[in-house]
């Protein structure tokens, strides 16, 4: 029997990302797309709680279906694995995106919802993201690591409760021909510590009320660490950063005892 691969995304079902996606791993097992019917940037792990879903199925061929869902990208996990997949699947991708989601993108991103959704169901889960915010983008450079990343989870797994974040450079110029030299290689990097400010923007609605438009500049707070995610992708490399659904912060536990104690000391 072939792998079942469940793919998601956060920019819709129809954006180039998920559909280069299905192209380049069609080939290792069968590919089930459920994905929003819309841009759903930023939702992180959201899910809808309070309005109706609904699945709409959008292509069918062989070793290939795309659903569409009105909800955000764990909606969509989660009706696909509750509703639409006959067998738990062997490996869920989120992607592939337009924009990266690196350092603290990483908490906002609807593609990393769909991974780590995936993560807490106990199925090895990748996303992938390039840094190139374009509809249009190229992906063809990105081809031999997916294909060679994927083939590898889906023959080696991954650690429980251990997803990857995979962020690709954008390339200063595009080859005509791709060489896996166009990229300086792939890093292994933890997250890197960064902030986001001037995050909204006023305007004046002609109706006679204001509004605001959510925007903002990301400043990387380490810029001279060479082990993060964002100092690989600013020099050429792609990031793998393995992320973990357990946050707890393990470090602390020594520091904090002091709030420790049996009721009534």
């Amino acid at each position: 029997m072939k792998p079942l691969i469940l793919v998601s995304n956060d920019d819709g079902y129809q954006a180039k990302g998920i559909n280069e996606l299905v192209r380049m791993v069609r080939e290792y097992g069968d590919v089930l797309v459920c994905a929003p019917d819309g841009p759903r940037s930023g939702q992180a792990c959201a899910f809808s709680a309070t309005m109706p879903l609904t699945l709409t199925l959008q292509r069918q061929e062989e070793g290939v279906q795309i659903w569409s869902c009105n909800g955000s990208p764990v909606d969509c996990v989660k009706m696909a694995l509750a509703n639409l997949c006959e067998r738990k699947p062997d490996l869920v991708i989120g992607g592939i995106n337009h924009g990266d989601n690196a350092s603290v993108n990483t908490h906002y991103s609807g593609t990393m919802g769909v991974t780590l959704e995936g993560c807490m169901k106990y199925i090895p889960s990748i996303a992938y993201s390039i840094c190139d915010y374009r509809a249009d983008a190229d992906f063809t450079p990105l081809e031999p690591y997916i294909r060679q990343m994927t083939q590898q989870v889906l023959k080696d797994g991954l650690p429980q409760g251990v997803c990857l974040n995979v962020n690709f450079p954008l390339l200063e110029s595009q080859p005509s021909d791709f060489s896996p030299q166009s990229f300086k290689g792939v890093r292994i990097c933890r997250m890197a510590r960064g902030t986001w400010y001037n995050e909204t923007t006023k305007c004046h609605h002609p109706r006679g009320y204001d509004y605001w438009w959510m925007v903002g500049c990301y400043q990387n707070d380490e810029p001279e660490a060479e082990d993060t995610d964002r100092w690989a992708l600013d020099h050429g490399y792609v990031a793998i950063t393995p992320t973990r659904i357990d946050v707890t912060a393990y470090e602390a536990f020594e520091e904090l005892k002091k709030f420790e104690g049996d009721r009534g000391r």
